[in-house]
């Protein structure tokens, strides 16, 4: 099978997603993710992905927004390659960035996320 590269399926999902604006996706430190999560969450710890969406501009479909990655703690809960755990945080990400909780959506979010990742066998 093909190994695709992050930045190939980030394409694909944006195609797949029929999404026509822009998003990014950034990987960190550990350190700077507790940061970013003490500063916006109010945990004092690190964790996978954190997504951002860009609602400050009062602008619809200017950008979607950022999702940070933990490299270090992608690495340690990875079931088999770093690169496909690396796809599924964005995913989750991007599926934060659209909008979806998978904390209040009764599943939804779940079952779309599961979805998309069968679609590209991950």
């Amino acid at each position: 099978m093909e190994t695709v590269s992050l930045r190939e399926f980030l394409y694909q999902l944006s195609g797949q997603m029929a999404l026509e604006i822009g998003f990014s996706v950034v990987l960190i430190s550990e350190l700077a993710m507790k940061n970013y999560n003490r500063q916006f969450r109010g945990q004092n710890r690190t964790t996978d992905v954190l997504a951002f969406p860009d609602d400050e501009d009062g602008q619809e479909d200017a950008y979607l927004g950022d999702i940070l990655i933990c490299v270090q703690t992608a690495d340690q809960q990875r079931k088999k390659t770093l690169l496909e755990e690396l796809k599924l945080l964005s995913l989750h990400g991007l599926l934060h960035l659209l909008g979806h909780d998978h904390h209040t959506d009764g599943g939804k979010m779940k079952a779309l996320e599961s979805k998309l990742r069968g679609e590209f066998q991950l």
